[in-house]
């Protein structure tokens, strides 16, 4: 565990990577703890969320929001400690939700922050009670319009999104078929997560298995992946499917369109033909009136039993960059979360 440290450390975007993020995209500095002025207050970063879309804030491409600027801390979600407040309504001791990114400490005036309680394990606001599961949630229910006896394909399926997506699929009476990583990750996906079926992408044959495993098509299937499970997928949508797109994690590391024939008329001519729905989704940025009714019913299936949810803790801010690069090749099981302070 790390002690508490004399200086504020953060990991800032030193270059813009091309390709995978390498040992010179990010840069651990060191710089003065700050201090909290008028209406101010001083929080410490007890857990750091890791989550793909960092990489494409890493990247000057177009995308949903600004990247990160070349020398600003790199983003993301923590559970922060208030250490000092000179702001109404906030003491020493109280927990919030906040984006204060890879660092130790951060000032905020009270914006953007949720305030946590009664949580039994606090890093849980960065998964199954935070974005990654109100995503899950709103993608699933609100764009794949489920009914009961369809049948749902899940990519990443020990995801944090992922596993929450299946498990809700089977809470609301679906066929719940899994997309994971190798042999571990299905088992987990079936045996302590409740699937119907998991595919391992890995395997040679995986085309193959996911066609056995689906005989009357797909219905829905979650998109957080893309690349060559997309492709497998595709040919097996049913008429009317719903797609909702949350990422593609395959693709985020890619610097030019792969190689290979134009694929892209017979993709508009499918989805024309079959009359299929994808629908890309920020999940603040279009649903954020819906987090009430998410937390209520999410913390209700958890206290029945009915979600689990697995969490993967790394020890140390200064392992984060690793962890990430990790992350995007798949090698986390369950939402990956940095301990920065106990």
């Amino acid at each position: 565990m790390t002690s508490k440290p004399a200086t504020n450390r953060q990991w800032i975007l030193n270059q813009r990577p091309v390709g995978e993020p390498d040992k010179d995209t990010l840069r651990l500095v060191e710089t003065a703890i700050p201090t909290p002025g008028p209406g101010e207050m001083l929080l410490r970063n007890e857990y750091l969320s890791l989550d793909p879309y960092m990489r494409g804030r890493m990247s000057a491409a177009e995308s949903y929001t600004d990247p990160v600027a070349v020398g600003d801390v790199m983003v993301g979600g923590t559970v922060s400690r208030v250490i000092e407040s000179n702001l109404d309504g906030y003491v020493p001791g109280d927990l919030v939700l906040r984006y204060s990114g890879w660092q130790d400490y951060a000032l905020s005036n009270g914006e953007m922050v949720q305030r946590l309680a009664g949580l039994a394990q606090p890093s849980w606001a960065l998964g199954v009670l935070g974005m990654p599961g109100f995503t899950a949630w709103a993608g699933l229910t609100q764009i794949g319009q489920p009914k009961a006896g369809e049948t749902l394909v899940v990519a990443a399926a020990t995801g944090p999104v992922g596993a929450t997506v299946g498990q809700i699929g089977k809470i609301m009476g679906l066929r719940v078929v899994g997309i994971a990583g190798g042999p571990e990750k299905c088992r987990f996906a079936v045996e302590e997560l409740g699937f119907d079926a998991c595919i391992d992408h890995r395997a040679e044959d995986f085309a193959k298995q996911l066609e056995a495993a689906c005989l009357d098509g797909i219905d829905i299937y979650y998109e957080n992946v893309g690349g060559k499970v997309f492709q497998a997928v595709l040919p097996m949508l049913n008429a009317h499917a719903r797609v909702p797109l949350c990422g593609v994690v395959a693709q985020y590391n890619d610097t030019k369109l792969p190689d290979g024939p134009d694929r892209s008329g017979a993709l508009m001519a499918r989805l024309l033909a079959r009359r299929i729905t994808v629908r890309g989704f920020i999940i603040f940025e279009e649903f954020a009136p819906l987090y009430p009714q998410f937390a209520a019913q999410m913390t209700e299936w958890i206290s029945q039993g009915k979600i689990k949810y697995r969490e993967q803790i790394v020890d140390g801010l200064e392992n984060a960059p690793k962890a990430f690069n990790g992350l995007l090749k798949g090698e986390n099981f369950g939402k990956l979360v940095i301990r920065i302070a106990d």
